[in-house]
């Protein structure tokens, strides 16, 4: 087998092709003026997931991640980009709060063992990038000089818009997130800006040949996209929260430029849930992984739980299936640990299998989980089988787990608590559980005692 797929623009699943001999591969990456929720590092775990899955058949990746370090949205107050609007909060240049937090991304990155991309391009780096290609698209006739001295993109004159996410320029009604209100000077009411005038606006605007101003939201990833990939992407990650209008209009951008398809494969990893809520800021429900740490979990546990889920299906994460990722993550290091110290690698193929049948990270946990409980493979295969699933799972499964001691004033009150237990004294064996778990353990009662674990 071959790694294939679903692909978001023929809705099939798909192999992934390279037409040099290096796949190559763009994710869309965070706007740098906040931290990246959970949700958000779930897309960066996918195409993390993709490429180890390419490499460990001999495979090379060339991935592409960029930064968006300009200001150009406005979906959370009406009028006010983000960027400019936290730089005002937090009273610091509007590109050192991008560069503050795009440190933390790839900190965030590091923790949970994704791999650095090859480039990871700024849009503030890349306008002339932009404004070639705006350049070239408006001698094509596929853009205009709106009446505010803005540069719109025009929808009518890519017939094939719509097929990635099915909104077609035939039954959309004026108004949609993420774009810039009063845009008065463009001709139909679904094009949308590729260079926006700066107006009364004075941080974060470029010099172009239609005046100061800044770039458009999608325009920056087909222009980088292009540029590092030459002018060919054989896979496209990102958010399904992208599929529209982003990669909509992202892909008429390119496509109108090159007279073809840019991409042969666009994946969207599904949204995620935190217990029964959309993550989001606006709904209050963001959980970011500096609060799992803060927890003293294994940030890895966060990974694990993505990978007991399909990457294309809506999941619904918890601090409960968090703190079970983190048990099972402990437990295998342990048995690993037990297993031996050597570091052969043998391929499983049923493992393999799995993963590149559509990404079915499930299946292939349950194999591995299989492989631990068998009866039949030796210690040594157990561990060289764990190695090699490693290599696309990431999870750090030949880690040697620090056992950390436990006081003597610990062992005395767990011992006293263990007496009241016998003695059906539940009230003192509750106060013992309390001044236990204030010096930094966890305490679960199980069928034959006690069993405890630092918090």
């Amino acid at each position: 087998m071959t790694l294939s797929i679903y692909d978001t623009l023929s809705r099939k699943v798909k192999s992934v092709t390279s037409h040099t001999g290096i796949t190559t591969m763009y994710c869309c990456g965070p706007t740098v003026y906040r931290d990246a929720h959970l949700g958000n590092l779930r897309t960066f775990l996918l195409s993390d997931l993709i490429r180890r899955t390419i490499e460990i058949t001999g495979g090379i990746v060339e991935l592409i991640q960029n930064i968006t370090d300009v200001g150009h949205m406005s979906e959370d107050v009406l009028g006010q980009d983000k960027m400019l609007l936290q730089a005002h909060t937090e009273k610091i240049d509007p590109f050192e709060i991008a560069h503050i937090y795009e440190d933390h991304f790839h900190k965030d990155l590091a923790l949970l063992n994704v791999r650095a991309a090859n480039k990871y391009p700024r849009a503030s780096q890349s306008i002339d990038l932009m404004l070639a290609m705006i350049t070239e698209l408006i001698a094509g006739g596929f853009a205009y000089v709106g009446t505010d001295n803005s540069v719109y993109f025009d929808a009518t004159s890519f017939p094939s818009y719509g097929r990635i996410s099915g909104n077609h320029l035939d039954s959309l009604k004026p108004g949609h997130r993420y774009e810039y209100s009063g845009e008065g000077g463009k001709k139909f009411h679904a094009d949308w800006a590729l260079w926006k005038n700066a107006g009364t606006r004075t941080e974060m605007i470029w010099d172009s040949p239609w005046g100061p101003g800044f770039p458009g939201w999608h325009i920056e990833c087909s222009a980088m996209s292009m540029h590092f990939l030459d002018n060919h992407v054989d896979v496209h990650v990102g958010g399904i929260d992208l599929r529209f209008p982003h990669h909509e209009n992202e892909r008429a951008q390119s496509n109108s430029l090159a007279g073809r398809e840019i991409v042969d494969l666009w994946v969207h990893g599904e949204h995620l849930l935190f217990e029964g809520r959309k993550m989001s800021k606006s709904s209050g429900n963001v959980v970011l992984l500096s609060d799992v740490t803060a927890r003293g979990l294994d940030p890895l546990s966060v990974r694990l739980c993505f990978l007991e889920n399909r990457f294309r299906s809506q999941m619904d994460l918890t601090w409960a299936s968090i703190e079970n990722a983190d048990a099972t993550l402990s437990k295998w290091r342990k048995k690993m640990a037990h297993w031996g110290s050597g570091s052969a690698m043998r391929k499983d193929s049923d493992f393999l299998i799995a993963v590149e049948n559509d990404l079915d990270t499930p299946r292939a946990i349950q194999r591995i989980r299989a492989v631990e409980k068998s009866s039949e493979l030796s210690d040594t295969d157990k561990r060289s089988i764990f190695i090699y699933a490693d290599k696309i799972l990431g999870l750090d499964l030949a880690r040697i787990e620090v056992i950390r001691e436990i006081s003597k004033h610990q062992q005395e009150l767990l011992a006293a608590r263990m007496v009241a237990r016998n003695a059906k004294r539940w009230s003192d064996s509750d106060k013992l559980r309390s001044e236990l778990e204030a010096t930094g353990l966890e305490i679960n009662d199980v069928a034959d005692g006690q069993e405890w674990q630092w918090r």
